[in-house]
């Protein structure tokens, strides 16, 4: 599997990662649609071809065909999203919060998948990309939804556990040669 092989490639250094991948991933709670759809958006926000190539064949295999693409929706949107609303946010200026996003979205209100999971996502892949106020926003649906904190913390687990094993096996390749 290629969650073993990933885990392999972690260095001992980083022993404590290649142990939460296994958990995070192998031991889960999350139900198997919501639990890889967060590891696809999650491989994707990460940049990192090594963790892509590696997770992306085990969701394809454990998504359904729309499952897997609204997980790629929600990692693209969300590279977008992320930017414009931290941006906004970070900007001294409150103003820009006043004015008309005119970006489309509509992917959000229709992701073609139940709706809490591509909000999960969209959460997870935030984390990795540092929005608060997407953060806030898609936790505030999920909890209105009925979706525990304790779902909403597994999904931001896996995607620290991702983001971290992707920078350093990416760091490792570089350092490599």
């Amino acid at each position: 599997m290629a969650l073993d092989e990933l885990k392999s490639a972690v260095p001992d250094y980083a022993k404590d990662l290649k142990l939460n991948l296994g958990s995070v991933i192998g031991n889960s709670d999350l139900p198997e649609q919501q639990l890889w759809g967060t590891v696809l958006a999650c491989a994707i926000a990460s940049r990192s071809p090594r963790v892509l190539r590696e997770l992306e064949p085990a969701a394809r295999e454990k998504l359904s065909a729309e499952a897997y693409t609204a997980a790629k929706s929600a990692a693209a949107i969300m590279a977008m999203n992320n930017v414009f609303y931290r941006t906004r946010h970070l900007l001294s200026d409150p103003e820009y919060g006043n004015l008309r996003a005119g970006l489309r979205m509509n992917v959000i209100g229709n992701p073609g998948v139940e709706k809490t999971d591509f909000e999960l996502w969209c959460l997870a892949v935030s984390a990795i990309n540092g929005c608060g106020q997407c953060l806030d926003s898609h936790e505030q649906v999920l909890r209105k939804a009925g979706v525990e904190r304790e779902t909403i913390q597994e999904a931001v687990k896996v995607a620290s556990v991702i983001q971290a094993v992707g920078v350093t096996l990416d760091s490792e390749d570089v350092l490599a040669g």
